[in-house]
């Protein structure tokens, strides 16, 4: 992604709001129904989602819930715009049109309580059911992904580039995943906390100690948040395990690679686009440019495994070579050890003598040279 690919994605996002807000602002001085043609417009006041959905539902746990998934799904777009491992502007855009309408939405429940729906359609005696601006957008940030889903679909799901197994390293990884539910529970339960004893002293200070009060209020919103916080740490967990096997992946592959190199099994290398340590790449091409003028090329036919990150049987294999290439090396430093202590407990005398000896080997040589 370019920069000013960027610029679009987010400029939709905050354009989409901005519309919304102002024909809401337009659509608050209505009076009464007017009519142009099919389209009429007339001021609604909406307590549910979309299209007029869970209307029916208590009002604390109505707008609540609503709004903490609005919120949820913006914390997903962020996300998704970040682990989507190609350009795909028309998808990027229509999940900006998809939020912006959410957005819109989730202001008007927080600070007012509903949404402000205006739009409908008459055909005779069938009507639509009310919308704003905000829902209209949805619909067609819908159709851009959708069309971007079925059109795009080698892009997102290449066969040649599909990993055989997601856990390449399966004790960092889950680590790494078990860090950030971790911290996803801990931030739940100290915002659970903070909003639970908020609302209880107000209802306490509004209403005084009504236990059934207490409890049609209280219990809907602790079922609520109980819920978005589970999807939240599995949203989490998910993440962690995506964004972990982009820095396992390259980190496995490149030792992988050093190790061919050594064995003067020259290849290329390249890490996915969407994986980190993209400068892998540079140092793969320095170091095999450096090694291949001081290690013989091997005969052995390598295949090119440059995006293979999952060939498991590997690691066992890489292990046992390095364990014999420093096995080798102690056992070339102990004999080298061993000829220096020898010979520092030679005597001057025995140094001597064996001296001569070479020097005798040396001489019928050298006289074979003068009389030739």
């Amino acid at each position: 992604m370019k920069k000013k690919d960027w610029y679009w994605v987010f400029i939709s996002l905050a354009l989409t709001w901005g519309i919304d807000r102002i024909t809401k602002a337009q659509a608050l001085t209505l009076q009464g129904v007017k009519s142009f043609g099919f389209l009429e417009l007339s001021l609604h006041y909406n307590p549910g989602a979309i299209l007029g959905l869970f209307s029916q539902l208590p009002a604390v746990l109505r707008v609540v819930t609503l709004s903490t998934g609005g919120a949820f799904l913006i914390f997903s777009y962020l996300i998704l715009q970040y682990i989507i491992p190609i350009r795909a502007l028309t998808l990027r855009i229509g999940m900006s049109l998809l939020l912006g309408g959410i957005i819109g939405n989730v202001a008007d429940r927080i600070v007012w309580g509903h949404v402000v729906d205006f739009i409908s359609f008459r055909f005779g005696s069938w009507s639509s059911p009310i919308f704003n601006i905000a829902d209209a957008i949805q619909w067609v940030g819908h159709g851009l992904i959708m069309f971007s889903l079925l059109t795009h679909a080698d892009l997102f799901w290449p066969e040649s580039n599909t990993r055989k197994s997601q856990w390449i390293n399966f004790k960092f990884q889950l680590k790494y995943c078990l860090i950030l539910m971790t911290v996803g529970l801990g931030m739940g339960v100290v915002a659970w906390t903070l909003s639970y004893t908020y609302l209880r002293v107000t209802l306490l200070t509004v209403t005084g100690n009504n236990p059934t009060l207490l409890k049609q209020y209280l219990l809907p919103f602790s079922l609520s948040f109980l819920a978005v916080s589970g999807i939240f740490i599995w949203t989490l967990f998910l993440i962690g395990k995506i964004i972990s096997l982009r820095v396992a992946g390259p980190v496995f592959a490149f030792e992988r690679y050093i190790d061919d190199l050594l064995k003067g099994k020259f290849r290329d290398f390249r890490v996915r686009h969407s994986d980190e340590f993209q400068h892998f790449n540079d140092i793969a091409d320095k170091l095999k440019e450096h090694l291949s003028k001081t290690i013989p090329p091997s005969d052995e036919v390598t295949p090119n495994p440059t995006l293979d990150y999952d060939d498991d049987a590997y690691t066992d294999s890489y292990n046992e070579v390095q364990l014999s290439n420093t096995s080798q090396k102690l056992t070339g430093e102990i004999i080298i050890e061993s000829d220096k202590s020898v010979s520092q407990n030679l005597s001057e005398e025995e140094k001597l003598k064996i001296g001569k000896e070479d020097n005798l080997k040396s001489t019928p040589s050298q006289n074979k040279k003068t009389s030739a």
